[in-house]
């Protein structure tokens, strides 16, 4: 009995450090912004935002690659500050939220890329259907503290996905050739987030 409880101390002992190698963060809605461009009539960009979210990043400060990301966006928060257009993208034509209220990301691979550069492999969950989607990530900087004492970083995370790939299918043909609404869509987030 004396040697097992020895060998558990001697496990708890050496776990302790491996598990203070990681830090919990809390992404600061008030601070990061989660934004979109899309073609519209072949001939521009509309942009657009989703304006409530939440998620939680695992930093591995001993090895990044082991880190972790999850993030629920809430799809009726949408806004391109056109409110008929924000309807329609609410509508079953396009993020039916009556139907799937949030899509979620959810990383399964960290890799380098680079000096400060990250590729954060993990599945898009949008519309029901799920996706393995690859971010390009500027960060995680410096750690700062704010004049409130908590401690921040910071991260740039770019990817570009065909919204037809999760049955966002909707579009209308032009006169003049093309469509209405391009399929592409380029996914910008502006992260900022809170050491727990």
């Amino acid at each position: 009995m004396k040697r097992l409880v020895t060998a558990l101390c001697t496990i708890l002992a050496l776990s302790v450090p491996a598990l203070a190698l990681a830090s919990t963060w809390a992404i600061d809605p008030e601070h990061s912004h989660v934004g979109f461009k899309v073609r519209h009539l072949m001939v521009s960009n509309v942009k657009g935002n989703f304006e409530t979210f939440a998620g939680t990043v695992t930093l591995d400060d001993k090895d990044i690659t082991k880190s972790k990301v999850e993030v629920s966006i809430d799809t009726t928060s949408i806004n391109t500050n056109v409110k008929k257009r924000d309807d329609h993208l609410r509508s079953a034509d396009f993020f039916d939220v009556a139907k799937y209220p949030a899509m979620t990301f959810v990383s399964k691979k960290v890799a380098t890329a680079g000096k400060d550069k990250l590729k954060v492999t993990g599945d898009l969950t949008l519309h029901g259907v799920t996706r393995q989607v690859v971010l390009d990530v500027d960060g995680p900087s410096k750690e700062a503290k704010d004049p409130w004492g908590n401690i921040r970083k910071g991260a740039t995370a770019t990817t570009t996905i065909n919204r037809k790939d999760f049955g966002l299918n909707w579009n209308k043909a032009l006169e003049t050739g093309g469509v209405v609404v391009g399929d592409e869509v380029v996914i910008t987030l502006e992260i900022e987030m809170i050491r727990k």
